[in-house]
């Protein structure tokens, strides 16, 4: 009994007591039947409520929110509804998915009322119904996905359980807000195996990164070669460089070998490049023949 109801009644019984000494025994008989027939007729609805009324077994109507009138024993009140959004967790323990990996699911729905009439009377019990509905629609989907899907895709596989959901459920006046998947577990071993491959997986692209910055430098060192090769100075001066950038630690000995050092002659670099500088033309000179020193030829004589 709502609280305007239970106001009412006890004000009816109050004035029936009160009017017995003015009127007689009989006087508050009227006020007690009245507040019974009050208790049992004047109803109130909550905003989020939905009263379903039967009227000798057939459909009267939905009434709410607020005050409203019934017959008694005539009129009666078949279910209450509650039209606010409601939660319903469900779960699927060792589901197979399309690869054959049994996982143990963990989800949540959201969904409200929005035809009572037919909530009332297309089901015997919609919120036991909903229940089992989300269980083998999420069997239903975890058997059509697979393992990768459900870990990576989770907001699609939210999406495709709700619209499974909402098919079967749609004519029982009942909308599906929303799902949720708030757990999906895999075996121990396969957790495993799942890390090794991710390992492996990231291995891998490390390798696949490495050799594309070593190919990088190798195109980046024929550059360099093609650019000493043209210019043999910008290879000297780059010789010298490293070496300064060497000695700059104290206490350090450097020992290079012969061939380094004549590379940083220029006319040594030059020859070596076949760009060395011609000898300067001869002068002629008039210089006097010398005899060449040996053993003195004596005449022969003759026989």
């Amino acid at each position: 009994m709502n609280p305007i109801t239970l106001f009412l009644v006890i004000l009816l019984v109050a004035l029936g007591v009160a009017a017995e000494p003015l009127i007689g025994r009989l006087g508050p008989i009227p006020f007690f039947v009245a507040a019974v027939l009050l208790g049992l007729s004047l109803k109130m609805a909550r905003v989020w409520e939905r009263f379903v009324i039967l009227r000798a077994g057939r459909f009267m109507g939905v009434r709410g929110p607020g005050l409203f009138w019934i017959i008694p024993i005539w009129d009666q009140v078949t279910q209450v509804i509650d039209q606010r959004i409601q939660t319903t967790a469900f779960n699927a323990e060792q589901a197979l998915t399309r690869d054959t990996v049994p996982v143990n699911v963990d989800a949540i729905v959201f969904w409200r009322v929005r035809d009572s009439e037919k909530a009332a009377l297309e089901i015997t019990d919609f919120r036991q119904a909903i229940d089992r509905v989300c269980q083998t629609s999420l069997r239903e989907t975890i058997g059509g996905s697979m393992l990768t899907q459900l870990l990576s895709e989770r907001r699609a596989a939210d999406e495709q359980i709700r619209v499974e959901i909402a098919s079967k459920i749609a004519n029982w006046g009942v909308e599906v807000m929303s799902v949720e998947i708030r757990d999906v577990a895999i075996p121990v071993a396969l957790q495993d195996a799942m890390s090794r491959q991710a390992q492996a997986e990231r291995e891998r692209q490390a390798r696949v990164i490495l050799g594309a910055a070593e190919a990088e430098v190798a195109a980046r060192f024929v550059e360099a070669a093609n650019t000493y090769g043209d210019n043999p100075m910008a290879f000297q001066l780059r010789a010298m460089n490293i070496i300064y950038e060497t000695t700059k630690e104290r206490g350090v000995t450097i020992l290079m070998p012969t061939s380094m050092v004549d590379a940083m002659n220029p006319t040594v670099a030059l020859a070596l490049a076949g760009q060395a500088p011609k000898p300067p033309a001869a002068t002629a000179s008039a210089v006097p023949a010398t005899p060449r020193a040996g053993r003195a030829s004596t005449p022969r004589k003759p026989q």
